[in-house]
């Protein structure tokens, strides 16, 4: 898939991208010749079988993780060779992150860790960003949790922190990393919600990594991987159509 230049708004994106690792006989590749631009204000969902790229992805778009081959961009940046601190700062103003594993800070109780991008920034949250953080608590119900550590919350309960705190600063885009995958089915429906709300109301775009095929109907765009690949390129489906797409892709594996 090319992009071409009259897709604006891409708020990032990859062109000829590859990950190698290893060489000679026990070379692996994780992602070939991968190019697509994430538009601003859309809810994308990755899929695909075990080991078909989806968080290599996923880093790579981050700047988490580096190419082997091609190019990456966050807005307008190029990010494929920028220095260390410049790709941190820039990953802390435009990008928001719910990783599988959480990553709360242990010593920070849930309402330090939803703050701690402000902290790292170096300035507090505006009187619209507070609201903004007051309106997500409540919604993940959060309020009575605010004063506890991390040992002290549900893995629930840390999934919702980590989600406020991906959204606290109203980032560019949001990358997600099976952000259900620890939540009852009523919470995970809440966290999607969410997430398909700052994406429709506030313009922001979520990247999210995810095997539940009800999880990926909540997106506008549905991306499916195998051997490091796009196979498929889909607009928003129901859940049904998006499993059986997904049992052809076991079954061809």
């Amino acid at each position: 898939m090319e992009i071409q230049p009259s897709d604006l708004g891409l708020v990032a994106r990859v062109a000829g991208l590859g990950k190698h690792y290893g060489t000679g006989a026990g070379a692996v590749t994780a992602l070939e010749d991968v190019s697509l631009g994430l538009r601003r204000g859309e809810f994308t969902a990755i899929m695909g079988p075990s080991g078909s790229g989806k968080s290599t992805l996923m880093h790579i778009m981050a700047g988490l993780d580096s190419a082997t081959t091609g190019r990456v961009w966050l807005g307008d940046t190029e990010i494929t060779e920028l220095p260390d601190g410049a790709l941190t700062v820039l990953r802390r103003r435009r990008v928001g992150f719910v990783f599988q594993a959480f990553n709360l800070v242990p010593t920070l109780d849930a309402l330090g860790n939803v703050l701690l991008p402000f902290e790292l920034d170096g300035r507090r949250p505006t009187r619209e960003e507070r609201a903004l953080i007051d309106g997500l608590v409540e919604r993940l119900g959060l309020a009575d949790r605010l004063r506890h550590r991390p040992h002290e919350l549900s893995g629930g309960q840390q999934q919702r922190v980590a989600t406020a705190r991906a959204l606290a600063t109203r980032p560019d885009l949001v990358f997600a990393d099976e952000p259900t995958g620890n939540l009852d089915s009523r919470t995970g429906r809440e966290v999607l919600e969410i997430l398909a709300d700052a994406s429709r109301t506030h313009g922001q775009s979520i990247a999210m990594v995810t095997h539940d095929p009800i999880a990926a109907s909540h997106a506008d765009r549905i991306l499916f991987l195998a051997d490091g690949r796009i196979v498929r390129d889909a607009q928003r489906t129901s859940a049904e159509e998006i499993a059986t797409y997904m049992l052809s892709m076991e079954r061809a594996a």
